[in-house]
């Protein structure tokens, strides 16, 4: 979901609800501490120069059980990192503590926002030999065709 969506989606809320992937919600006494424009300039495995935005919100949950962050007030918070930040429209990922510093996606069903599991993948799956659309095949088939040394990718 990008930036302007999370917002179309807050003009209609009074109260927040974030649910995690596992079903259980962010605690309603969680603080917004950053929100951020993070740039991130790399190399996938097959060589292709990217970047890649995403805005950061940061969630935090703390001991003060009686604080509660309403819809408008986390859209004032937006449009001042908006102002401050030059933001771009592009992507939210929230991070949240878990285990440790977790980043998901986000979602709206209408009265809710999800956390949105994120996994990895590569990039430059034909420089690996890998199928485009799902790996079929058998695992010695796609073991000797993926980064071998003669492949292009790793």
């Amino acid at each position: 979901m990008i930036l302007s969506e999370v917002k179309d989606n807050l003009e209609a809320l009074e109260d927040l609800h974030f649910i995690l992937p596992n079903g259980k919600e962010v605690p309603r006494h969680f603080h917004i501490t950053e929100i951020g424009n993070i740039k991130k300039d790399f190399i996938d495995c097959g060589g292709t120069l990217r970047t890649e935005n995403v805005v950061s919100f940061q969630f935090w949950s703390s001991v003060d059980y009686h604080h509660r962050l309403k819809a408008s007030k986390l859209v004032n918070i937006i449009q001042k990192a908006e102002s401050a930040l030059d933001l771009p429209d592009a992507e939210v990922e929230v991070e949240y503590q878990g285990d440790t510093i977790g980043k998901y996606g986000l979602s709206f069903d209408g009265k809710v926002f999800h956390l949105v599991s994120k996994s990895t993948d590569c990039l430059a799956k034909e420089n690996c030999g890998l199928p485009l659309a799902g790996v079929t095949g058998s695992l010695k088939e796609i073991e000797s065709s993926c980064c071998s040394p003669e492949s292009n990718c790793c």
